[in-house]
């Protein structure tokens, strides 16, 4: 198989969450210990940093990963899901996992994978921690996928865990209040390893705490230690809360004996897409019209983004917005603003919420627009309505960016 044939194979196989939802999600770690085993346990074989949350645990990793590499650490980031190439998901110093080491990891490993019918997301779990360990990473920051307790990457032993906030999403998987998805999210707290919570919210802090007594962890509430304000090339405005989980995760990893001056923070912050090719976070597109896109999906990620947009300076607002068939859409609609033109489109995946439902739903709640048959229809229709003093949003899902990054 070559690599299109293999990705394709990863794919269909098995269950993959970003296509199938729910019927993707494994309700143990039975797999991925089986698998873990197979390889050696590589798990074992490298340092790492756990990152869980609701929002900003990408953008998290990712400056994490910078700050590390500027103080010339060798660092593996895994992250999901991706944009454009499944590769993007397994990087060393910002550089994607080669083609041959996919087609070598499933050709030595098939069938033991197709025995055990591994998911997806616990193959390439199993071929991040592979990787990472064969070109002996010094520290490999670890995305969490969905939740925490249950995810396939949650048999490491990292030197600090971090939580980024809880909201709600997939809680059809994590449960539907607050104190429920943080108890799931608490479960990558492990045995007196410190852990390092984003945002200190009311409803879950004494989950928290509490947890983290248990397992004799120091915890850290980031938002209440860090005062500095660093600069970053990441600029949506929600990221001030990404950035002090990360410094204040970075100062527990200077206790450690990481070596990590002021100056890397500085520069690894105002870096991160060149220093690891993380893109789709308030990017901007083009400049005439204002073309931004964001991954922000959920009623707490969209909150911050929609502020955000009343800032800015424009004639008129265009929305390009899809969504997944899993989301609940009325907890999104009262944020969207009413002074915007419409364009819903469907994103690429099996999971994409019909057009037409989700222009209805819209209706419903007094917002009119234009459905089209793909992302980029809807957002051509944007750029040739808009004048060149316009700005143009392009949201609502992962995989509507994807389609235009």
């Amino acid at each position: 198989m070559n690599y299109q044939d293999t990705v394709n194979w990863m794919f269909k196989q098995l269950p993959m969450y970003q296509n199938q939802g729910k019927s993707a999600f494994k309700k143990d770690l039975s797999n991925t210990i089986l698998l873990a085993n197979h390889l050696e346990n590589p798990e074992h074989k490298f340092k790492s940093i756990h990152v869980a949350g609701t929002n900003g645990k990408g953008s998290t990793s990712h400056m994490l990963a910078s700050v590390l590499q500027e103080a010339g650490y060798k660092v593996g980031l895994y992250t999901s899901p991706h944009l454009k190439d499944f590769r993007e998901r397994i990087k060393i110093n910002g550089k994607e996992v080669s083609k041959q080491f996919v087609i070598g990891f499933i050709k030595r490993n098939t069938s033991f994978l197709e025995n055990q019918q591994l998911s997806f997301f616990e193959m390439t779990v199993g071929m991040a921690f592979d990787y990472f360990a064969k070109q002996k990473v010094d520290i490999a920051v670890i995305e969490v996928g969905l939740g925490g307790r249950l995810d396939s990457t949650n048999i490491i032993t990292p030197e600090v865990s971090v939580i980024t906030n809880i909201g709600f999403d997939h809680t059809q998987f994590l449960g539907n209040t607050y104190e429920a998805i943080a108890k799931e999210k608490a479960g990558i707290i492990k045995p007196k390893i410190p852990i390092v919570i984003g945002e200190t919210q009311e409803e879950t802090k004494t989950v928290f705490e509490e947890t983290a007594k248990n397992n004799n962890s120091k915890i850290y509430f980031a938002d209440q230690l860090i005062n500095d304000n660093y600069s970053s090339d990441l600029k949506g405005s929600y990221q001030k809360h990404n950035k002090k989980a990360v410094v204040q995760t970075l100062r527990v990893l200077r206790d450690l004996d990481f070596n990590i001056s002021e100056e890397n923070i500085i520069t690894g912050l105002q870096n991160v897409v060149k220093n690891t090719g993380l893109k789709g976070r308030w990017q901007l597109l083009q400049k005439e019209p204002k073309v931004i896109c964001d991954t922000a999906h959920n009623k707490e990620g969209l909150k911050y983004v929609f502020e955000q947009l009343q800032r800015e300076n424009y004639s008129a607002l265009h929305i390009v917005f899809g969504v997944v068939n899993d989301k609940d859409v009325s907890t999104i609609l009262p944020l969207m603003p009413k002074d915007a033109a419409y364009y819903f489109c469907k994103p690429n995946v099996p999971r994409g919420l019909d057009t037409d439902i989700l222009k209805q739903q819209f209706l419903d709640f007094g917002i009119k627009g234009e459905s089209y048959s793909s992302v980029n229809m809807a957002l051509n229709s944007a750029k040739s309505n808009a004048s060149s003093d316009d700005l143009i949003y392009v949201g609502g899902s992962t995989f509507v960016v994807a389609e235009i990054v």
